[in-house]
């Protein structure tokens, strides 16, 4: 009789651990849960995550071709939102900076809307406290109107 009780309770146990398994994979988990579970870079660029000639492309060519295109900063409670031209050639620029600042910078929130009808690309970069102040300090020339 004891041995069938452990067992019910290690069947139990199981199952208990197997239910929150499966609402964590389906996104059941409260934000505030995962949130906790995430881990949490530093606020820095890691410029080694890009090789050399990334690097050169991403800091030396697409960042200042970007900012020179912006046509817009708009600021947010927790970032920035910078809007561009809609054509093929700076989408593509958008693209790859994007891919690669999640590289340098995984602490970003990232989300590049592009808009209806033509209207203009809008490129979001937001995050957890301290974000914006990570981009005041190290972005000037993308903040300035």
């Amino acid at each position: 009789m004891k041995t069938l009780r452990i067992a019910a309770l290690i069947f139990l146990a199981h199952a208990a651990l197997a239910q929150q398994a499966s609402l964590r994979m389906n996104g059941i988990v409260p934000p505030a849960s995962r949130q906790a579970e995430k881990k949490q870079s530093p606020f820095a660029c890691d410029r080694l995550a890009l090789s050399p000639a990334e690097r050169t492309r991403h800091f030396d060519e697409l960042g200042p071709a970007l900012v020179k295109l912006k046509t817009g900063v708009r600021e947010l409670p927790d970032g920035y939102e910078f809007k561009f031209p809609s054509d093929k050639k700076t989408f593509a620029m958008l693209s790859e900076f994007i891919e690669q600042e999640r590289r340098c910078c995984p602490f970003f929130d990232i989300t590049l809307h592009i808009e209806s009808e033509g209207g203009p690309l809008t490129m979001r970069v937001t995050g957890r406290p301290g974000t914006k102040e990570f981009i005041q300090a190290d972005g000037g020339e993308w903040i300035k109107q």
